[in-house]
């Protein structure tokens, strides 16, 4: 199949639960913990625990319906609001905070959470996430605000997981979709970012989903042209042997604007 065939999130969507079940599961063949949930939890760990990243309102525009990388951001903001790009998206998230039956079960990332976090009580932590997002919205990447009409008040910190690598098509799209991210943030707040390096398509269910290849010469030259200046940059290895999906490596990039 080559990448004109391959389907397009911001058009196509995905099937939000068969994208957990296969990148963030605990099933036995599930191949990739260390990459997907344990690498993003220790730098946000290290980052938030250095005590300058927080206050009151953080804004997460992540693809799928995820939830790991806000467990420790929950105990520095009063306040997370969540941007999904699919109603599909939404409602998987609404049916764990709402403790809905068939609600994805989160339990085994708690494992890394009491690695990093000390002594964590799982009941604790889950509550005490799901009270800190207080709005779950609908985004449109097409839209200059993208919650438009509604305007957001600036956040403290925003934090995108890999949407930048499903949303965009080549690198000027990748730069449009930045700047409209970055206009969430208060000037001297705080820009976190997960990617996948040398991605072209990750599989989901029988779909073939279109990522934007990009290096990490190229995500920091978009944040140096911007303005931001790159605190913190760690780079992990692909460690899972499946061709579920491509990726060469996953990217964290701590930043704030100079």
């Amino acid at each position: 199949m080559d990448s004109s065939s391959h389907k397009f999130y911001p058009e196509h969507g995905f099937d939000s639960r068969e994208h957990l079940e296969t990148y963030f599961s605990n099933k036995p063949d599930m191949a990739f913990g260390d990459d997907t949930m344990k690498f993003p939890m220790e730098c946000l760990h290290r980052a938030f625990n250095e005590g300058h990243i927080k206050g009151d309102l953080m804004i997460d525009i992540s693809h799928g319906s995820l939830v790991p990388a806000l467990y420790t951001a929950s105990r520095f903001f009063k306040e997370i609001l969540v941007l999904k790009c699919s109603e599909q998206c939404i409602m998987e998230l609404s049916k764990w905070i709402d403790k809905r039956t068939g609600a994805f079960d989160w339990s085994h990332i708690f494992p890394s959470v009491k690695g990093t976090e000390g002594n964590s009580d799982q009941c604790q932590d889950s509550e005490l996430l799901k009270m800190a997002i207080t709005k779950i919205m609908k985004c449109n990447i097409d839209k200059e605000n993208l919650t438009d009409p509604e305007v957001l008040p600036p956040a403290d910190c925003v934090i995108s997981g890999c949407m930048l690598d499903v949303i965009s098509k080549d690198q000027d799209d990748y730069i449009i979709n930045f700047r409209k991210f970055v206009k969430l943030l208060k000037p001297e707040g705080y820009l976190i970012l997960f990617g996948a390096l040398n991605t072209t398509y990750m599989m989901i269910g029988q779909d073939k989903v279109h990522v934007f290849k990009y290096d990490e010469n190229f995500v920091k030259k978009v944040l140096a042209d911007e303005g931001f200046i790159i605190d913190h940059c760690a780079v992990q290895k692909r460690t899972s042997v499946s061709d579920l999906t491509d990726y060469g490596a996953i990217i964290f990039i701590l930043a704030h604007r100079e």
